[in-house]
């Protein structure tokens, strides 16, 4: 490869690859479009292969996937090589990256942790669980804890916590006098839903499917407290995590259980397992695995 495929460049094919857009890549490295697309030239003319699909929207091909993995990695390689000489030399426990779909139930475990290291950076990263294997397994986040399964090689886990999943609903509502109720009732109710990919529409979806019924889904929202105060609001109803009905502890909100022993989700902490972890990262994970999460869902009874 000819030595004008620096470091830089490869950056810079990552983040086309991320983003499959010109134009927003080019304005996320805050580069002109012209350039990029020069450089992303350069680059295929070097492998001797395109590495994306430019019929219609700029998409990676077969070639540029492939590609993809190996810069991945050796770029993450690189800086897990530039983390462990500041840690070798003494300038501290550095930057530790945590990613998760929400951030909602970790305020607990992230307070005591930077109370006992208060010189630690944590840097959040909020994933969707479909990015989360593979920001792994390019080293660019350390430790990712996740609300559905993740399948994928290299990989090591802790489960945090197996709760139940409710039904929230606003004071009034023809269920909120239920103590329980089963996912036939729901045909037909307006749900107050997450997008697309999210552990809680997944999870929505998945129960009505076994019955041959889909959810009636009148709003979607990537915010958690936003779908509580539309489902306050008498909009609609959804479903709603025992750990996080703390989260709406100031709303007029009901939860209801819901008659179904797959209405449940595992909290699952997840690192790359032939990764040496920096220290600030290590401690960190023993700081969430070792969080008492089922006395924190108890405590959070009642809206």
């Amino acid at each position: 490869m000819g030595a004008f495929v620096d470091l830089n460049t490869l950056a810079q094919f990552l983040a086309v690859a991320r983003l499959e857009h010109l134009s927003r890549a080019a304005e996320e490295l805050r580069v002109a479009q012209p350039s990029l697309s020069r450089s992303i030239a350069r680059l295929e003319a070097e492998l001797g292969t395109p590495l994306f699909e430019r019929g219609g929207r700029l998409r990676l091909n077969a070639a540029g996937q492939l590609f993809r993995g190996y810069v991945e990695r050796s770029l993450g390689e690189l800086e897990a090589g530039r983390r462990a000489v500041a840690e070798a030399a003494g300038q501290g426990l550095g930057t530790v990256r945590l990613a998760s779909e929400t951030f909602l139930a970790f305020s607990g475990p992230l307070a005591a942790f930077k109370r006992g290291h208060p010189g630690v950076e944590v840097e959040l990263h909020q994933l969707p669980a479909r990015e989360t294997a593979r920001r792994l397994r390019a080293q660019d986040v350390d430790l990712a804890v996740v609300s559905q399964p993740i399948t994928a090689e290299g990989l090591e886990s802790v489960l945090l916590l197996d709760e139940e999943v409710g039904l929230a609903v606003a004071p009034g509502h023809p269920l909120a006098g239920r103590t329980a109720v089963g996912v036939d009732d729901l045909a037909g109710q307006p749900f107050i839903a997450a997008r697309p990919g999210h552990w809680q529409r997944r999870l929505l979806e998945r129960l009505f499917a076994a019955r041959g019924l889909e959810p009636r889904i009148v709003c979607e929202s990537d915010e958690a407290g936003a779908i509580a105060e539309l489902i306050s609001a008498g909009l609609g109803i959804g479903l709603v995590p025992a750990l996080s009905r703390r989260t709406a502890t100031r709303l007029p909100l009901v939860w209801v259980g819901v008659d179904d022993p797959d209405c449940r989700r595992s909290l699952t902490l997840f690192w790359a397992s032939d990764t040496r972890l920096p220290a600030g990262a290590r401690r960190l994970r023993e700081a969430i695995a070792g969080w008492d999460w089922a006395r924190s869902g108890q405590a959070q009874r009642g809206f």
